[in-house]
């Protein structure tokens, strides 16, 4: 169908869930949700007039810091959707923007919000909003999820086991010169146990602490707390991001 601006400022999409984005249970995986969403904020902010293009001419380009997302009816292969998002305004340092997925009978299957920052590529600074919005009202005040994703730290007191390390190589660079931020959920979820149907996973919570780049070995640690499970990924003990995984089942 292609990119749609509705006149509420929510940026539409619709297409099929693709084979390679799903798992052996043909549910589609939470690391393609992430490509989903972060191309169509690509466009949305496009259609806004505060792209990756109106940015880069400027030195500067988004950075995703902070998501959460909830499957609340995951999509499966061959379904029929279409992803919804917009931009919510900004929230201190960051940009929030909203998503969700709708099935072809119009129920909400996805929910998830999203905070970005703006950078300098070359001194990887942070930008401040009045250099980036443009001077029109861009904002779409409803959202998906009510409270900006927040913060997610490995839990105190619990066993954390070291699982892997993974070196940071060419599938994982995206066009800014540094890891997709997909791909660290495509890590974590590496580090799940599963079985012949996969692993389900319904609630995902990223946030990203600092850039991994090509060379970089990060080694990822796995902790259980509540039900939920926690992966870490540190550079020379350092921790480059945290997700938590909830409502797991197999």
């Amino acid at each position: 169908m292609g990119v749609i601006v509705q006149p509420d400022k929510k940026v539409t999409d619709s297409f099929a869930v693709k084979c390679y984005e799903v798992d052996s249970a043909k549910r589609l995986k939470p690391s393609a949700f992430m490509d989903m969403a972060q191309e169509m904020a690509y466009q949305a902010a496009s259609a806004m007039k505060f792209g990756y293009y109106e940015l880069i001419e400027s030195n500067l380009a988004w950075v995703l810091s902070r998501m959460r997302f909830r499957f609340l009816d995951a999509p499966v292969w061959e379904d029929e959707v279409t992803i919804r998002t917009w931009h919510r305004g900004a929230f201190g340092p960051f940009f929030v923007r909203d998503f969700e997925v709708i099935g072809k009978n119009g129920h909400r299957m996805i929910e998830a919000t999203s905070s970005w920052v703006v950078i300098d590529v070359t001194s990887r600074r942070m930008a401040r909003p009045e250099d980036v919005l443009p001077s029109e009202d861009t904002a779409c005040h409803d959202f998906a999820i009510e409270v900006p994703a927040g913060k997610v730290m490995m839990p105190r007191g619990v066993e954390q086991t070291f699982v892997t390390t993974h070196k940071v190589a060419y599938s994982d660079i995206d066009l800014v010169g540094h890891t997709n931020n997909a791909r660290y959920v495509a890590w974590a979820m590496d580090c799940m146990d599963y079985g012949p149907e996969g692993v389900r996973v319904d609630e995902v919570e990223i946030v990203f602490h600092h850039e991994a780049i090509p060379g970089d070995e990060i080694a990822l640690y796995r902790a259980d707390s509540e039900g939920a499970t926690f992966v870490e990924g540190r550079r020379d003990g350092t921790p480059i991001f945290c997700v938590k995984f909830g409502n797991i089942s197999k």
